[in-house]
């Protein structure tokens, strides 16, 4: 199976970035033979659709499930309508997050977890958490 974390830098040792749309890598990780690769998010600049156009990356690199720190709105509805697996609320290494999936510690979401243009930080209109 392919899973997809997402991270803020090349490595199974670097940390997850909590923002799926806007996350700076996706590490894809074959889970039968260890082997990953660095994909960078191309969709991260973008003004608007970023979690759209995330889902299509990921999508295009045969991507069963997904593992992240939050999910919104638009994103949840891509993933979800490609048949990706969602799995939120993970922090730590991506060598960790791997290790807790194989164990069967995290469980798929079944909804988004923040409001539209969460990752975009502060500001007006900017997101938010949906269940703080």
């Amino acid at each position: 199976m392919k899973i997809c974390i997402t991270s803020t830098n090349k490595g199974l040792d670097s940390q997850i970035d909590p923002r799926f749309g806007r996350c700076a890598y996706f590490i894809i990780v074959d889970s039968e033979t260890k082997k990953f690769q660095s994909v960078s998010n191309r969709a991260n600049a973008a003004a608007h659709g970023a979690g759209i156009q995330a889902s299509q990356i990921i999508r295009n690199e045969g991507v069963e499930a997904v593992i992240t720190g939050n999910v919104g709105p638009n994103a949840y509805q891509a993933l979800s309508a490609a048949g990706i697996k969602i799995i939120t609320g993970a922090s730590g290494t991506v060598e960790d997050a791997i290790d807790k999936f194989e164990k069967g510690i995290f469980k798929e979401v079944k909804s988004p977890t923040v409001s539209g243009h969460f990752g975009l930080g502060g500001g007006r209109g900017r997101g938010r958490l949906m269940n703080p």
